[in-house]
């Protein structure tokens, strides 16, 4: 048996007028996270976690932001292809525990739903997701709204070589 351990962040600004997407669940808020795809830092940095543990290319060069054919690409499709190549090279999860950094909107009430999508998505039990919402006490972009951050930690096992 192989185990590995992986590490994603990614960080995006907010800016009025287009859509909140948070673990593949859109958030009501009047300030989207803007991105080449549809800007949800919470999937990049588990799709970048995921393929730095399992040793392959970064989101950035699989889905790099010069492809107009993937722009505005939902992430939650980017996270099935990732997905589907650890599948490929026999890689499993076995948990996932995320960070989400973000003045506003309050997250306490749906981090339970967005933990669940993301279980559903990576079609593993609930209880091997973990996401906290944090805040950036008023300090920096993020502390004055103006940048969601996600941070990532996950362990991947490999069986039957």
């Amino acid at each position: 048996m192989e185990i590995r351990v992986g590490n994603g962040i990614d960080i995006h600004p907010l800016c009025e007028g287009i859509p909140l997407y948070i673990g593949g669940i859109e958030i009501p808020f009047y300030k989207g996270s803007k991105g080449h795809s549809d800007g949800d830092a919470l999937l990049h940095a588990i799709s970048d976690a995921l393929l730095g543990a399992a040793g392959l290319d970064d989101i950035g060069e699989l889905f790099p932001d010069t492809d107009m054919k993937i722009k505005g690409i939902r992430s939650s499709e980017i996270l099935k292809k990732i997905l589907l190549l650890l599948a490929q090279n026999h890689w499993q999860i076995v948990n996932i525990d995320a960070n989400i950094i973000l003045e506003k909107p309050k997250l306490g009430a749906i981090k339970k739903d967005i933990a669940q999508n993301i279980a559903g998505l990576c079609r593993i039990s609930e209880d091997r997701v973990s996401v906290k919402a944090k805040t950036f006490e008023k300090m920096g972009e993020i502390g004055n709204g103006n940048a969601i951050m996600a941070t990532v930690s996950l362990l991947l096992i490999r069986t039957n070589l």
